[in-house]
């Protein structure tokens, strides 16, 4: 029997090639991931350490928090009696040491650029101590907890808009297509300026209208209160919670979407190719599968990828609109009380996912595209 990794040599004498094996495959790809890991981590080592930087306003808040601790220490001395009866140096004396070893616990006694390093790793493994103003809903003030508390509401939201806002988009783009010119073709056309408003600014009519006016829907918030104690009133309460945030979600974007999946449709419906299929007599269905919609996948990844990021994005004032108790609220109060461990842990989430979105963006396109391969050089 002919070895099987060689080809038969033909007429024209063309030496024996070996194909090349599976393994190789695998290592190749195996390389590929780890270089592209550590490229996206090296990204989010910098992007995290900039936030550090930025929150701590470079060493100012750490100064504002020496203050607090002074005014705080200050108060507590001038209410004890047996304090206030002491000499003026040995009060002065008493104050400073527990300033100093309120400082200790903080860290305050280092120099910034030391404990920014420090910082920086213990936010990478979300390792953040304390948070000093917020707390979970079980009442811990420990920063891991309240970030996987959180995590859990914002992948619910965000990813049933997005599953639904590609599906929804895609069934359209591939309607108007063959549509082409039609009113539903111009209406959408006409609707696509309307995905430059977030999706929280539609929030606020929504909830104006179905809440406020028709009084149908919830305010805000992901389940009634008190939370169902039945496990099914509960998956209603928390579906019928989720319809007004996704509605915003997909309205913000659906329209440019769907244009914009429509015109990669009709572009790749006119090549030459398609033209051949249908002289061979292949049905429509078959020819938008094989021929129109699959060459068309990798830009419609890569704009949904885009989209995902700027959904991630604009999830800080969308959760706080609806009172969605997410990772988008959670930073947004923690900004408003200057909370820098609950500021670090929630960028690094938001580095994270978007890390990880980029990261399948490359298996994805090696998926739906076979021309794509994937190479340590970055090369496509």
């Amino acid at each position: 029997m002919a070895d099987a990794s060689a080809t038969v040599t033909g007429t024209g004498g063309v030496a024996p090639r070996r194909r090349r094996g599976g393994s190789g495959s695998l290592a190749r790809v195996a390389r590929f991931t780890v270089v592209r890991l550590l490229a996206l981590f090296l990204t989010v080592v910098v992007g995290v350490y900039l936030t550090i930087l930025i929150a701590n306003m470079g060493g100012y808040v750490d100064e504002l928090r020496r203050s607090t601790i002074r005014e705080n220490v200050s108060l507590v001395v001038g209410m004890d009696p047996e304090l206030r009866r002491l000499p003026p140096a040995e009060r002065i004396e008493h104050m400073e040491s527990l300033i100093a070893i309120q400082e200790e616990r903080l860290g305050l006694n280092r120099p910034f650029l030391l404990r920014s390093f420090a910082y920086l790793g213990g936010a990478l493994t979300l390792d953040l101590g304390r948070s000093e103003f917020l707390t979970s809903d079980s009442g811990s003030r420990e920063v891991r907890l309240i970030i996987l508390e959180r995590l859990g509401p914002t992948l619910l939201l965000f990813a049933t808009g997005q599953l639904l806002l590609f599906f929804l988009a895609l069934l359209g783009g591939l309607v108007l297509s063959r549509r082409y010119g039609g009113w539903m073709d111009r209406l959408v056309i006409a609707l696509a300026p309307t995905s430059a408003a977030p999706s929280w600014f539609y929030g606020i009519f929504l909830i104006l209208i179905f809440s406020a006016v028709l009084g149908v829907m919830p305010f805000g918030g992901m389940v009634s209160s008190p939370p169902p104690p039945d496990p099914i009133d509960y998956a209603l309460s928390l579906l019928k919670h989720l319809v007004l945030p996704v509605t915003a979600i997909v309205i913000s974007a659906v329209f440019l979407s769907i244009y914009s999946y429509r015109t990669f449709f009709l572009i790749f419906a006119s090549e030459d190719y398609v033209e051949m299929a249908k002289a061979k007599g292949l049905s429509s269905q078959a020819i938008e599968r094989r021929y129109v919609l699959r060459p068309t996948l990798p830009n419609i990844v890569t704009q949904f990828a885009f989209l995902i990021i700027t959904l991630w994005s604009g999830a800080i004032i969308t959760e706080t609109v609806f009172n969605w108790p997410g990772l988008g609220r959670t930073l947004y109060g923690a900004i408003t009380v200057t909370d820098v461990p609950i500021i670090v842990a929630t960028t690094v989430i938001y580095a994270y996912l978007l890390a990880v979105t980029v990261f399948l963006l490359d298996f994805v396109y090696a998926i739906v595209d076979p021309r794509v391969k994937l190479d340590v050089g970055g090369a496509m």
